[in-house]
């Protein structure tokens, strides 16, 4: 199905062009219609199928169409759990919403706190926030939840995982009640805590899922090699060597002390990469993404958690170099390539602990992993090895001038003489 069949306003159609969309992907063409029928919908959709397109999409149309507006508060309002997400859905907005009159304002911390007020005083239609600095502003009441009738809950599930759940029901209450507005949840699965949600806070939401099958990308190869640990980076820089569309890399480590130092390992071999965890300040973070965006930077490595709404097209390759310990991460860490219908390749590497994790993970994606041994000549042993990580010295003591030591000339001891012994 495409765009133009649905009843889109001109506005939304051509912003749509804009961006290069023609076709509906399957969780569009499952959801768009219920929406713009007036439907409460609960979606199953990991990130890379098109599920941002379908709400927002939906969402414009909806307010194009209200005549009630209200020109300091939001109509609509859009939550996510992690910042990065939050700016890439703002982003998508811009391309979306590019003809339509529309103002979208993201709210999320690590930004400039007083400038992002200001912005919600000046009045705003759509906001984009997670709920923690929303929370904040709202008990200030720079705006008030009462226009709200549109609301989009993304990645529902990470939600729970990251504690949320409890601003989460907050925001909720606030709002008005669910038959006065019309709400759509997307979460990777539908689990029974989301579905509880679900059914607390929606009207008789339509359920669409998408099997397992279809959740990984259909143009993104997989090829999974068996390695020691200590031969997984020779062998990343020999089969990376060996792929000559290796454009955009996207690497995941499972903890932060993996991927800082395979980060150090990139650079120490003059190869142009930065490292996203949760150490680093909201701006730079934001700069880094805009560099691997923009191919400053090849390679990216960012542990899960961290990563969470990195939604960059282009990205050619993704690299396990730490196998994931269960199918979820596998699913959400390979569908950062083969976007939009381009083509990817995804590279896990099996050492002899996190083997372990490779039977859940195809249980859940439903396929085996092409398995490989590698051979001599995929390793590159002639690398550097990094500089290792030198802690930051504790700052000097603040102290005046200083005074010149005396040398102390040691006395020597006296021995004191017994008394004698008294006569009788």
């Amino acid at each position: 199905m495409k765009f133009s069949e649905l009843h889109i306003p001109p506005a939304v159609l051509k912003g749509i062009e804009k961006v290069g969309f023609i076709d509906l992907t399957p969780v569009q063409e499952k959801t768009i219609p219920l929406v713009l029928d007036g439907k409460d919908v609960a979606v199953q959709a990991q990130t890379g199928t098109g599920k941002t397109a379908a709400f927002l999409i939906s969402l414009f149309t909806h307010l194009l169409a209200d005549e009630e507006k209200d020109r300091k508060n939001p109509r609509a309002l859009i939550l996510a759990p992690t910042r990065e997400l939050v700016v890439q859905i703002g982003e998508d907005a811009k391309g979306l919403g590019a003809f339509c009159p529309i103002r979208v304002q993201t709210i999320f911390g690590g930004m400039d706190y007083h400038q992002q007020r200001q912005d919600l005083k000046k009045g705003v239609d759509v906001i984009v926030a997670t709920p923690g600095r929303l929370i904040d502003y709202a008990s200030q009441q720079v705006f008030s939840f009462r226009g709200v009738h549109s609301l989009v809950i993304d990645e529902a599930d990470r939600m729970f995982d990251m504690g949320f759940i409890k601003d989460l029901r907050r925001i909720l209450r606030q709002l008005p009640p669910f038959e006065k507005r019309q709400t759509m949840l997307f979460s990777a699965t539908l689990s029974t805590r989301v579905m509880e949600l679900a059914y607390e806070f929606m009207n008789l939401p339509e359920k669409v899922q998408i099997q397992p099958e279809q959740v990984t990308a259909e143009r993104v190869e997989e090829v999974l090699y068996h390695v020691g640990r200590g031969e997984k980076f020779p062998l990343l820089l020999g089969l990376l060597k060996k792929e000559l569309r290796a454009e955009r890399v996207l690497v995941f480590a499972n903890t932060k002390k993996e991927a800082e130092l395979l980060t150090r390992r990139f650079k120490a071999n003059d190869l142009r990469a930065a490292v996203i965890s949760g150490d680093i300040p909201q701006h730079k973070r934001m700069r880094i993404l805009q560099d691997f965006k923009e191919g400053r930077l090849t390679f990216l490595v960012a542990t899960d958690v961290a990563s969470r709404g990195i939604h960059i097209e282009g990205v050619t390759h993704v690299v396990n170099y730490d196998l994931p310990q269960d199918g979820e991460s596998y699913v959400h860490r390979i569908g950062r390539t083969a976007r939009a219908g381009a083509v990817g390749k995804a590279i896990s590497l099996a050492d002899e602990a996190m083997v372990l994790y490779l039977e859940d993970i195809e249980d859940y994606v439903g396929h085996k992993i092409p398995t490989f041994f590698p051979e001599d000549d995929d390793f590159f042993w002639d690398y550097k090895r990094s500089v290792p990580h030198k802690k930051t010295p504790p700052p000097a003591k603040a102290a005046g001038p200083e005074k010149p030591r005396r040398s102390r000339k040691r006395r020597p001891a006296v021995r004191k003489k017994s008394p004698s012994p008294k006569t009788e």
